[in-house]
């Protein structure tokens, strides 16, 4: 694994979470640092880290808020 790579993984704690219960990706990168787009690819999906589901958790926390003031009417 190239340090450029194991720098960026200790520097993201998602990245250090998802490779330690993952372990297989231990043996990818070492084997290929190329891959490394393909993994935090995958931590972003496990975590829902992308940007639609930022926009769904936002959207989630307006109705919730919509929700509460109606009720207050």
């Amino acid at each position: 694994m190239s340090l450029d790579v194991q720098f960026k993984i200790k520097e993201n704690p998602y990245y250090l979470r998802y490779l330690r219960s993952h372990s297989y990706w231990y043996k990818i990168l070492n084997r290929d640092s190329k891959m490394f787009k393909e993994f935090t690819e995958e931590v972003k999906r496990e975590y829902q880290l992308t940007r639609a589901d930022k926009i769904s958790k936002a959207f989630d926390t307006f109705e919730m808020l919509e929700k509460i003031l109606a009720t207050f009417r």
